[in-house]
């Protein structure tokens, strides 16, 4: 197995690429591992009859890899455009684009990634205003459309004059290279998920008749009020937590 270490930032040698290396340092052989530094590759959008030698070669280096590691700070709110720019001028090859223009998963399909970002911000106002939580759409987004599986997600806040990871931080990326070792080649966490989503059913129904009950909703003899009260709860809870959990929840701290 091979786990590719793409970094788009300003710095080689700042808070994001220590965090990055610390990460393929717990990738142990004989699985390979290799970094990449966008600022070394002047890449350019492919242009229709032109040859385009430096996305051809990143490219290949993304096949032959098994896991991805992005990392990119976050600034302004959002991912750093060097990374951006990856993103943009690969697009036409990370996914298949019909004949409407849809995106579509091809060659990258089932690959694995695991995201890693970083800001200023300190930790308290991250977590509650989310502001690293774009950059991690926006990768989340790409990826997506490529049909490439994500792992996880790391965070580092407060890196205002920051020279070397914290050790809780250094612990925890070298955890998930270590959990890289193993990374299976295909998601099989079908049927984990479809668990998942039956006990979460099963609460929203069970909170959504202690709400009915607790409020009166229940007509004794009105099966459409009891019925309609219940299906406005239980949509209301059910676009909440999906909201929570696709939209909102990122790794903050």
């Amino acid at each position: 197995m091979k786990v590719l270490g793409i970094l788009g930032a300003h710095r080689r040698d700042g808070i994001t690429e220590k965090m990055l290396s610390t990460v393929l340092a717990g990738v142990k052989a004989p699985n390979q591992t290799e970094l990449i530094y966008l600022e070394d590759y002047p890449f350019k959008p492919d242009r229709e009859g032109q040859p385009n030698p430096v996305l051809d070669e990143l490219e290949q280096k993304m096949l032959a890899s098994d896991v991805w590691v992005l990392a990119a700070p976050t600034y302004w709110g959002g991912l750093a455009g060097k990374m951006k720019d990856f993103f943009d001028c690969m697009r036409e090859r990370l996914v298949r684009i019909d004949h409407l223009g849809g995106t579509h998963p091809d060659r990258f399909k089932n690959k694995h990634y695991l995201s890693i970002t970083d800001c200023y911000t300190g930790t308290f106002e991250n977590w509650v205003t989310g502001v690293t939580d774009q950059s991690f759409r926006t990768i989340d987004k790409v990826m997506t459309a490529a049909g490439v599986i994500k792992l996880h997600e790391l965070v580092l806040t407060n890196t205002f004059g920051m020279q070397e990871l914290p050790e809780s931080k250094k612990q925890t990326c070298l955890k998930w290279g270590q959990r890289l070792n193993s990374v299976k080649k295909r998601d099989d966490s079908t049927l984990k998920r479809y668990i998942e989503l039956f006990f979460m059913i099963a609460f929203m129904a069970l909170v959504t008749m202690g709400i009915q009950a607790g409020f009166h909703l229940l007509p004794r003899h009105s099966f459409w009020l009891s019925y309609g009260s219940f299906v406005v709860i239980f949509y209301v809870l059910l676009a909440s937590i999906l909201h929570f959990f696709t939209v909102v929840k990122h790794r903050r701290r």
